[in-house]
């Protein structure tokens, strides 16, 4: 399994990018093959400040619905827009393509309390 280095990860199984004030995150490589084919993205948060912790979303595969939640407090500011025609693309490139929301992010230190790539490989 892939877990990027430059990455930060959730017990929850999504990660961050962190660039300035502004957040990418997904689900981890990990998630995407225990969900299996993704055939649906739901996203209806955009616009909205979401605490950490907070469901700011699911994404629907072939035999199981799963909660998205959200690694730390912001405001959802863009939803990938091709997870809407290609949700698949979570499964082909979750650390690329895949994404799923940009965040503006309240306090960029929050990202610290995060796990690093090697923490959450041991929790798996």
């Amino acid at each position: 399994m892939n877990f990027p280095k430059e990455l930060k990860y959730t017990k929850e199984h999504e990660w961050i990018r962190l660039e300035g004030d502004i957040a990418t995150v997904g689900i981890t490589e990990h998630a995407q093959s225990e969900l299996g084919d993704i055939v649906y993205v739901d996203i209806t948060t955009e616009g909205d400040e979401v605490e950490a912790g907070d469901v700011f979303g699911s994404v629907e595969a072939v035999k199981t619905v799963s909660d998205l939640y959200m690694p730390i407090t912001g405001t959802v500011i863009e939803v990938n827009p091709d997870l809407e025609d290609a949700p698949e693309t979570v499964n082909s490139d979750p650390y690329g393509e895949g994404w799923m929301i940009k965040i503006k992010v309240n306090n960029p230190d929050d990202v610290a309390e995060l796990m690093s790539s090697e923490d959450y490989e041991g929790i798996i």
